[in-house]
């Protein structure tokens, strides 16, 4: 059986005005095409659901059945859609993002303070985690979508970069590369003692390939998590270091200086969710939130 949710709409209409005009009014269709939709439903049906004179349409038996059990049908049919409709439209709930530790501390507490403000019911919940344990949060489902250093190709994610950035220098203002302050080069690397994230950070995979393009030989006399305790063993004339723009104190360096590297090496700040899932409307708000709040930063 073949039977359309506009052949049943016309009869509603046509038992309801038990005329063939005023159903096509209600429905926005001519005459004849109401005579065609319920014709083409009574044989659908096999039953003859109306009896038609020239003066007026009167309901079977078979029609005045249909008739009433269709009126509670379509109302609770109507009912249905409205609620889903409204679940589309939803701006309240909670979504939960993974993001690693230099985004969740210099990205992502301004995302949340926009969605507190912007959307009051819908509530932003962080996972601060090292790149490969949020990426790992993502493909399990324990949350909605993650923001990350560009993991690579990776079939199960669906990855959108929202920023791009470079990496810059940081040493100490004794040190003979911050007199540089049109930049340095990545070759000026060569042979200084560096202070770097550990291979838990997304950053780091692309420091390493930054160092062999240019053919630098550098020792690293340590790897940390964080980028605070980076510059803290800079300050401690433990070496220089490598690290991308984002990660630079919104307030300023103190006690350290900031070159550029030359030519620039940048990274890409991504959102990822798992493919071929499609985000919760909730999760989608906050995700185009997270994009929006990234692209100020990038035309900043």
């Amino acid at each position: 059986m073949n039977v359309s949710l506009r052949q049943l709409r016309v009869f509603q209409a046509v038992a309801r005005h038990g005329n063939f005009t005023r159903a096509g009014a209600q429905v926005g269709l001519s005459q004849p095409a109401v005579s065609r939709c319920i014709t083409e439903l009574e044989q659908q049906l096999g039953l003859k659901l109306l009896d038609r004179t020239t003066r007026e349409v009167l309901l079977t038996d078979g029609g005045r059945s249909l008739a009433v059990r269709l009126e509670r049908a379509l109302e609770d049919l109507d009912a249905v859609l409205q609620d889903t409709r409204g679940k589309a439209q939803q701006r309240q709930g909670r979504v939960r993002v993974a993001s690693s530790p230099t985004l969740s501390a210099n990205l992502l507490p301004e995302c949340i303070a926009r969605c507190r403000d912007e959307h009051p019911g819908l509530a932003l919940l962080l996972l601060d985690r090292m790149q490969h344990d949020a990426l790992a949060s993502v493909r399990s489902g324990e949350v909605d979508f993650g923001v990350v250093i560009d993991p690579g190709p990776a079939d199960d994610l669906h990855a959108e970069a929202v920023l791009t950035e470079p990496f810059v220098l940081v040493c100490p203002p004794t040190h003979r590369l911050a007199r540089r302050r049109g930049g340095a080069k990545w070759g000026d690397l060569a042979g200084e003692p560096l202070v770097l994230l550990d291979h838990a950070s997304g950053s780091r995979r692309l420091i390493d390939d930054a160092l062999r393009q240019h053919t630098v030989t550098a020792s690293v006399v340590q790897e940390v998590g964080h980028v605070t305790t980076i510059f803290r063993m800079l300050d401690a004339g433990l070496g220089i270091s490598v690290v991308p723009t984002l990660a630079l104190p919104p307030a300023g360096l103190q006690g350290l200086v900031m070159r550029p590297l030359l030519p620039r090496i940048d990274r890409d700040i991504t959102l990822v969710r798992r493919a071929n899932r499609t985000l919760s409307p909730v999760a989608e708000l906050a995700w185009a939130l997270v994009r929006g709040v990234a692209r100020e930063r990038a035309r900043a």
